[in-house]
């Protein structure tokens, strides 16, 4: 086995432990082979966990280094734009349509979570962070080149599954969702006195950081099965919204979560010198707090003070108000969609606006 499988065979075991590792790494090379639950075999649809509605489709997917539920939210999108073919269609002709379209979608899935498991590794060494996700960090298990190598990939993994597709479109909506990665982390490592402190420039990095990936990939599934610019630009807004909803409430969660429930730090952006929409805000009700931010936060007598501002302000609910709002327009894009008396279709919607309501009550 060559080094490059052996490292990855590492890093697969690190995300979704041994045996999720075993099956990645297969001979045959099978990937997410399982198809979708047909919605006759689901009882009890309002108590339906969306999570079960992918369930088989995610038994080889990272989820131990995962911070977004990005593989749900394809595979269920990809069921809430179900393929428009004909009545008119042979059913054996369908089916097979159907079944290749499917295990296209499951490949951007696929996709997504190898772009987003490599930018967290690289994020992790710039970070030079111990843990993440209550995981041991593999910069600090092997090191920051194997980490970075780790990483590099992963990448050019999903740069030949993305090139296997072979749809010009998704080709390009994929690689400047890699490129918006990697100006969202230039963006925040070096940023001038103003920038620091503007909330556009945050909701701007924000987006290009977290929101770009899953909202470009929902696009891309939707292109896949054929369906109209209007209808795309409904399931990008849905994934843009929701991606910027789930990076807000994760910076109220450095404020407010515990070590154990986030599986990091308490306070970990804050000793970092990244400042976030909480003290944003509280930097609006008290102006004093820019000079504190100013001068960094090396100090602990800083990080202690801004912390007291912040709970004196209104910065914790004005950020959740904002996710709110953005929770909302996610659900407006998925209501907007082209009506349908489809079973599964209608499943899948109900479970995307589930997963975005969650994302505002989430505690890690």
């Amino acid at each position: 086995m060559s080094w490059r499988w052996a490292l990855a065979r590492r890093v697969a075991t690190l995300v979704g432990g041994a045996a999720q590792a075993q099956r990645l790494f297969s001979s045959s090379g099978a990937l997410l082979g399982r198809q979708f639950t047909p919605a006759s075999q689901i009882r009890n649809q309002e108590q339906q966990d969306p999570f079960e509605l992918v369930a088989d489709e995610l038994s080889i997917l990272a989820n131990r280094l995962r911070s977004m539920v990005a593989a749900e939210v394809l595979l269920l999108m990809a069921s809430a734009l179900k393929f428009p073919i004909s009545e008119s269609t042979d059913g054996g002709v369908f089916s097979l349509v159907a079944s290749k379209l499917r295990t296209r979608q499951q490949n951007i899935a696929e996709i997504t979570e190898m772009i987003h498991v490599a930018s967290l590794l690289h994020d992790d060494v710039l970070d030079d962070a111990d843990t993440r996700r209550g995981v041991i960090s593999l910069n600090c298990i092997m090191g920051n080149k194997l980490s970075v190598l780790a990483g590099d990939f992963l990448l050019s993994r999903a740069c030949v599954a993305l090139a296997a597709l072979g749809n010009t479109e998704v080709v390009s909506l994929m690689a400047t969702a890699v490129e918006h990665l990697v100006t969202g982390e230039t963006m925040q490592i070096s940023t001038s006195r103003e920038q620091r402190q503007s909330m556009e420039y945050y909701l701007e990095k924000t987006y290009y950081k977290t929101a770009s990936l899953i909202s470009n990939s929902c696009k891309a599934v939707a292109i896949l099965a054929g369906h109209t610019a209007d209808v795309s630009l409904l399931a990008y807004e849905y994934g843009r919204n929701l991606g910027l909803a789930f990076q807000l409430i994760d910076d109220v969660l450095d404020f407010t979560g515990t070590s154990v429930s986030l599986g990091k730090g308490s306070l970990s952006d804050i000793h970092h010198g990244i400042i976030t929409a909480p003290i944003l805000y509280a930097m609006e009700e008290f102006p004093q707090l820019h000079d504190v931010v100013d001068q960094g936060f090396d100090n602990p007598a800083n990080v202690e003070l801004a912390l007291d501002y912040l709970q004196k302000s209104r910065g914790i609910e004005r950020t959740k108000e904002l996710a709110r709002e953005h929770v909302n327009l996610a659900i407006k894009a998925i209501e907007a969609l082209p009506d349908s008396d489809d079973e599964d279709v209608l499943i899948s919607r109900r479970a995307l606006i589930d997963i975005s309501q969650r994302v505002i009550t989430r505690t890690k």
